[in-house]
């Protein structure tokens, strides 16, 4: 039981480990892409919440 335990902690850690090596720190210039096109996305998405709760409020009031 404890042997396999110990077992899947190391196998954890090894995949944790290749993970990091084959990730590298993005770019400034791509940094700033992910964050205005995350930012677009979360813009839109209130918008149609908010379009949404307008539509309920002057329907259903």
């Amino acid at each position: 039981m404890v042997l396999a335990v110990i077992i899947k902690l190391k196998s954890f850690w090894e995949e944790c480990r290749r993970v990091l090596r084959v990730t590298k720190k993005p770019a400034r210039l791509e940094l700033i892409t992910i964050v205005k096109v995350s930012g677009i996305g979360i813009a839109l998405i209130g918008l149609i919440g908010f379009a949404l709760s307008m539509v309920n409020r002057l329907v259903f009031q």
